[in-house]
């Protein structure tokens, strides 16, 4: 039938187009040319299926199935090679996994271990100690070890951390030192959170002209910024929204 043929050939154009844009071997043109749909079927199955597997949004997907089929996965991973190789790294991922899938006592006592002998002082060790302290909703122990960390290793620097700092603070109920923190880590921190947090507590403390002001600046800074930021930001991009038009 017509329409077939009409079909048949866009297919090949396409294809062809395709195998010059990307690079492919030059063979290829004359297999679609000439083969037709089993010359597309060859080149589809050979050439484009592979590539949609090694994308980055194919591996994302796939890693986001077998996370829905099997969300403890990782964790069991992590045990497994924190038993076997009992070293400090092993056991720190593992920690830190607890502390993702919200087993906060665990992650706990597991960073306490971690933390003796030439690690007793180590910042990456004491931050996860404090994130999973504050994860179990112990603002004041996360603020102290954040405070300890701050005063054994006085170089450190990490906006997390920082960011985690104020958000201690705030929990805790010490709230103009929190704003304080939020205004000096707002600034340079990678990623819109730590500002929408700064306007989140600017306007529950009743400073809702300056709470605006930072609001609209966020926003206007993200809608010059990449659109892959802006996606990975929208969260807290909502947020700024909101108080933006308030």
């Amino acid at each position: 039938m017509p329409w077939l043929l009409i079909l048949s050939i866009a297919i090949q154009v396409l294809l062809i187009i395709h195998c010059i844009k990307t690079g492919r071997n030059q063979i290829w043109i004359w297999v679609l040319a000439l083969l037709s749909f089993p010359g597309a079927i060859a080149y589809v199955a050979v050439e484009v299926i592979p590539d949609l597997f090694r994308s980055r949004t194919a591996q994302r997907t796939a890693r986001g199935v077998k996370k829905a089929l099997d969300p403890h996965a990782d964790l069991r991973r992590y045990e497994s090679e924190a038993r076997v190789a009992g070293n400090v790294a092993s056991r720190q991922r593992y920690a830190e996994a607890l502390t993702r899938a919200g087993r906060y006592d665990e992650a706990i006592s597991e960073h306490r271990a971690n933390l003796n002998g030439l690690y007793e002082h180590d910042p990456e060790l004491m931050l996860g100690l404090a994130r999973a302290q504050f994860g179990k909703g112990d603002a004041g122990a996360a603020r102290a070890t954040l405070d300890d960390l701050i005063r054994l290793n006085p170089d450190f620097r990490s906006p997390e951390g920082h960011l985690l700092y104020a958000r201690a603070l705030e929990g805790e109920g010490n709230k103009a030192k929190a704003l304080e923190e939020y205004r000096v880590v707002a600034p340079s921190f990678p990623g819109a959170e730590a500002t929408a947090r700064f306007v989140q507590l600017l306007a529950a403390e009743g400073q809702r002209e300056e709470a605006r002001k930072v609001a609209r600046e966020l926003l206007e800074q993200a809608r010059i910024a990449p659109a892959h930021y802006r996606r990975a930001q929208k969260e807290w991009l909502d947020v700024a929204q909101r108080f933006a038009q308030g």
